[in-house]
């Protein structure tokens, strides 16, 4: 086989939830460009069929944009089911929503703590619940799960200065859950043809945090590469995890992180 043919998504059926975000956009990029048919599924169904028009039309794909919250086991179950039925099947899971509650630890009740959780590692279970079932019956699947440096680290409060800006402690506690049941999946369900592996992105601020100068200044000081990371900086990893590229790669948590979590 050929390393392009080793790349190839022809013909499989991608799943990526929160596909329309900040690193969602180019992870879908990334898939259909590898030629998979792309179901992006996010809590704006309208931004999802938005870019799944242009994909199709790009790429000469099958897209379709689904409606889905990664908070209800009700939403993902009916999401997933149209998917499914829609599709006939799903060969890739890429779990990138995610949704925090932003709050110091000192001041978190036990309400803030149980959301920033549900928001990471209880939507990934989510999801995967509702798909293992189909891949299972196929003997086939490859999940991706977005993790975080921070799940691997702590947040260095000194790059945070005077911006206004932290990192909740239910995040990185979450991500390191993440990547915990990424290895769980990946030992379980190889048997059955099923991969996991976990990405671990690093510095990767959306456009609105890039506007505070003070603080994207401290995070390129931080990392040894000297700058932020750009979305499209996933495509290789994604495509690689996704395809017969990386077929004997399984449990692996693969950080992009500039080399942040090398130092």
């Amino acid at each position: 086989m050929s390393v392009q043919e080793l790349f190839e998504l022809k013909g499989q059926v991608a799943v990526v939830t929160g596909g329309t975000g900040h690193l969602g956009t180019a992870i879908s990029e990334a898939l259909a460009e590898a030629k998979a048919n792309v179901y992006i599924a996010s809590r704006n169904e309208s931004k999802s069929k938005e870019l799944t028009d242009v994909l199709e039309r790009k790429h000469g794909i099958i897209a379709r944009g689904f409606s889905l919250d990664i908070g209800s086991m009700k939403s993902v179950k009916e999401s997933f089911g149209r998917i499914i039925h829609d599709a006939g099947r799903v060969d890739i899971l890429v779990n990138n929503a995610v949704y925090s509650s932003p709050i110091r630890l000192e001041n978190a009740s036990e309400e803030n703590w149980r959301k920033g959780i549900d928001g990471t590692i209880n939507g990934v279970f989510r999801c995967t619940h509702a798909v293992l079932p189909v891949m299972i019956q196929r003997r086939y699947g490859s999940i991706i799960n977005i993790a975080s440096m921070y799940g691997v680290v702590s947040p260095d409060p000194t790059i945070y200065g005077t911006s206004g800006f932290d990192n909740p402690p239910s995040y990185g506690a979450g991500k390191a859950a993440v990547v915990q049941l990424t290895r769980y999946i990946a030992c379980h369900y190889a048997k059955l043809g099923i991969r996991a592996n976990a990405i671990s992105p690093g510095p990767f601020p959306n456009l609105v945090v890039q506007k505070n100068k003070e603080f994207i200044s401290n995070l390129e000081k931080k990392t040894p590469m000297g700058r932020i990371g750009r979305p499209e900086e996933l495509k290789g990893i994604v495509v690689f995890l996704a395809s017969k590229a990386s077929s004997y790669v399984n449990g692996a948590n693969i950080p992009v992180d500039g080399g942040w979590t090398a130092w």
